[in-house]
């Protein structure tokens, strides 16, 4: 079963940020522990960690995308064992 990476939330307040860089690439393996991407908002930059392990199967918000929800889908993580193709088909397409 897929994994779906979602926008965090840097404070209590926080609605919406800006994605500003991907530090890792579709296809790519991660590890728990792994930074993935940056967030901006008004007042910091923050690392993205990967929470679970798998290969990025697909970014759904690309980099420099303000504007970014709380709780959106930014990205899947295919689990080891799982077709990285089919894991994120039909994510973030309207």
């Amino acid at each position: 079963m897929p994994i779906e990476i979602l926008m965090p939330a840097l404070s209590p307040t926080m609605e919406e940020g800006n994605l500003s860089k991907w530090l890792k690439n579709e296809g790519d393996k991660v590890v728990a522990g792994d930074v993935i991407a940056e967030i901006e908002t008004d007042k910091a930059t923050m690392e993205v960690e990967a929470v679970d392990e798998g290969t990025l199967a697909k970014i759904v918000v690309p980099a420099g995308t303000e504007g970014v929800k709380v709780n959106a889908v930014i990205a899947v993580l295919a689990v080891d064992g799982e077709d990285v193709d089919k894991a994120g088909e039909g994510v973030g397409e309207e």
